[in-house]
């Protein structure tokens, strides 16, 4: 089985992916890792090079060709992902797959963001908390109706990690 994390970027995706692949013994992929790998770039380089045009191509070829693999894995996607090409239905309609959002607030993104916003292309830019708050605002706005599609929602505010893992693990089984 894959089971594929959304949701938007610093909600803990790739963190709580990887504590969930430990307690499931599964392989862990992150996309963004591993189009790192692929295209022998990063993320941000793609971008600034690229273009976000050509990385959003790449990213759904190698969300494609991740979910053609066999095998239990658990991937976590970048927060984009479910909303470009046909990424969401590809997610939702592949066999032994399972999506899986990780819901957080609009302050604990925040909080989440502030700390490493020079590494994210979409808000380095972005001077103010008032300014990112905005900006995150508006895109859950566009997102949630993507997001909402997941089989299955987990809350993650005022969670530890481990909390998160626990009740992942008890709506799959």
């Amino acid at each position: 089985m894959i089971l594929v994390l959304i949701g938007y970027m610093a909600s803990g995706k790739s963190t709580i992916g990887n504590k969930l692949a430990k307690k499931l013994n599964y392989k862990f992929i992150d996309l963004d890792d591993y189009i790192k790998k692929k295209e022998n770039l990063s993320v941000a380089d793609i971008f600034k090079s690229k273009g976000e045009i050509y990385f959003r191509k790449q990213e759904s070829h190698y969300l494609n060709e991740l979910l053609q693999t066999k095998g239990n894995m658990i991937l976590s996607v970048g927060g984009g992902t479910p909303c470009y090409s046909n990424n969401m239905e590809l997610i939702l309609q592949s066999r032994f797959v399972r999506s899986i959002y990780l819901k957080a607030s609009i302050s604990t993104l925040v909080k989440n963001l502030t700390k490493n916003k020079n590494e994210r292309p979409l808000i380095a830019h972005l001077k103010t908390d008032e300014s990112l708050t905005e900006f995150i605002g508006k895109h859950l706005f566009e997102r949630i109706s993507y997001y909402s599609q997941a089989e299955i929602q987990i809350i993650t505010d005022a969670k530890s990690k481990k909390e998160i893992v626990e009740e992942i693990v008890l709506n799959l089984f």
